[in-house]
């Protein structure tokens, strides 16, 4: 039953560090292929932090190691990596205890994406308070849309890579549970996606509001196991706060809306995020906060960003120099790797570990405000 199999994942968990490296053996087929995964990359042109770290000596160190609970290998965490030459990272955590197993390829990775060494400790969460956080566009001026999104993963499972099919039915089972107890402006519907028909999946996703299976990378990484079994979009009747389950971590928590009120999207993210986790228990680590799939979703986890049009600051160079300032990332009008179509940005925060999230959303709010007051200035000269 449940109780046992949960009892099965927990018992190694008590054991020595030691039993973090014992090395099991690993099918010739899979070590084979992880021998030539390692070599395509050596040989490719990839300027993956993966290629950076992973050298020949790390790579023999770490191949024949697993994980004690879930026996995931160092395959399970960079087949991606060693297929997508382009991605910039190349790594993902096949499991929790993956980022101790493998620890000294994820640290330097970590240390370089985040700036966060591994001898620093993730503070503990703390949200203060959205109303710190008044509208910095009320005539809706420059501000188009504000989005926050944060990551979460359950206690007592593993990642993509080594979820079971029977383990993506208990998660949404229970994620589903968590929303049924939702009230007042956070009670809604879940759309499983098992079943949706395509004009409404297709709309959804349209609408930004559901994910689809076509990422290469995720892809790649086995995120897309038994689709779309246990996945969905559980969304508030004002589509403003969304929780998807199951795409690239357990649960994505997003709060969302038209217009520049960064303080009531965040505190709508807070009330959802405390809301879900008095139902469920997430998994948290005392040195890089929480544990999710990817190791750029760690420690807080929180993206926050704005759609702002900055027509005015014709330079694509000026407003990266600018947002560089404030630790904010810019991206094109439809995201990554896009253009910003008509002076119209993504900015977000960079930063997502060793800070709170109240620091996180503080210094962002201020990034804005700077954008903000550069492009009224552009405008009168």
């Amino acid at each position: 039953n449940m109780q046992c199999l949960r009892l099965r994942r927990v018992l190694p968990r008590l054991m020595p560090m030691r039993y973090y490296s014992k090395k099991i053996e690993i099918p010739e087929e899979v070590m084979d292929e992880m021998e030539e995964g390692f070599l395509n990359l050596c040989r490719s042109d990839s300027r993956s932090l993966l290629k950076k770290y992973l050298t020949r000596d790390l790579f023999d160190e770490l191949k024949e190691k697993t994980t004690p609970t879930y026996k995931s290998n160092l395959y399970d965490c960079t087949r991606s990596g060693m297929c997508n030459f382009n991605s910039k990272v190349g790594i993902y955590a096949a499991d929790p205890e993956a980022y101790k197993t493998f620890a000294k390829i994820f640290d330097p990775i970590i240390e370089e994406y985040h700036g966060f060494k591994k001898v620093n400790k993730h503070p503990a969460a703390c949200f203060g308070y959205g109303s710190d956080f008044p509208d910095l566009d009320p005539e809706r001026r420059f501000i188009i849309s504000t989005r926050i999104r944060c990551a979460r993963s359950l206690e007592g499972f593993p990642f993509n890579p080594m979820l079971t099919h029977c383990d993506y039915a208990q998660i949404q089972t229970t994620v589903c549970r968590a929303f049924d107890r939702l009230c007042g402006d956070f009670s809604g519907k879940y759309f499983p996606i098992c079943g949706m028909k395509d004009k409404v999946k297709n709309k959804l996703v349209c609408d930004r509001l559901l994910f689809r299976d076509d990422d290469p990378f995720l892809e790649q990484a086995q995120a897309f196991r038994f689709w779309p079994l246990g996945r969905g979009l559980f969304m508030n009747r004002y589509r403003s706060f969304l929780v998807w389950v199951n795409e690239e971590d357990h649960v994505r928590i997003i709060s969302m809306e038209t217009g520049g009120d960064l303080g009531r999207v965040y505190e709508r993210m807070i009330v959802g995020v405390e809301s879900l986790a008095h139902e469920m228990k997430f998994a948290h680590d005392s040195h890089l906060g929480n544990l999710n799939f990817c190791p750029t979703n760690l420690g807080t986890s929180i993206r926050a960003s704005v759609l702002m049009r900055l027509p005015s600051i014709t330079s694509d160079d000026k407003v990266v120099e600018m947002a560089k300032k404030h630790n904010l990332q810019v991206r094109g009008s439809r995201g990554e790797n896009t253009v910003a179509e008509s002076g119209v940005y993504d900015i977000s925060n960079k930063r997502r570990m060793g800070s709170t999230e109240y620091q996180i959303i503080s210094e962002m709010y201020e990034g804005v405000r700077a954008l903000i007051e550069a492009e009224c200035q552009a405008c009168r000269d």
